[in-house]
């Protein structure tokens, strides 16, 4: 009998999951100001796609993140971004709203949503970091 526990993207429904997620947050991000032009071009469709497979890959799925794009250096990819107060606000408030519309367990959200907290925090780099 294992003992091992099933990660928390099998928990959550896999690929399926995480694509509606970033999908519902890119959504969100397309209509601010703030973050909207962070983004290169109209075409937020590739920074979805990247999203979707790290964090598919941080919680135990596919390692295809790593191996289309190496190790993920958040803080050197986001480097070239003033991340301040606002902007990590509206990032949160877009990814919990995502979240939030979900269908998921109440456990597996609140992990999620922790890890979304802390990842926020750890990417400023602007204003009094």
């Amino acid at each position: 009998m294992s003992t091992e526990q099933p990660s928390l993207y099998d928990r959550v429904g896999g690929m399926a999951f995480f694509e509606a997620l970033v999908h519902d947050f890119y959504a969100g991000v397309a209509d601010d100001p703030l973050l909207r032009p962070m983004y290169a071009g109209e075409d937020l469709a590739p920074a979805e796609h990247h999203l979707v497979l790290f964090l598919a890959q941080y919680w135990g799925g596919p390692r295809s993140y790593s191996e289309t794009r190496g190790h993920p250096r958040l803080r050197q990819r986001h480097a070239p971004f003033v991340i301040d107060e606002a902007a990590r606000d509206a990032w949160l408030r877009h990814m919990l709203a995502a979240l939030e519309a979900q269908r998921v367990d109440e456990p597996s959200r609140n992990e999620l949503r922790a890890y979304l907290q802390s990842a926020a925090e750890f990417l400023l780099n602007a204003g009094g970091v």
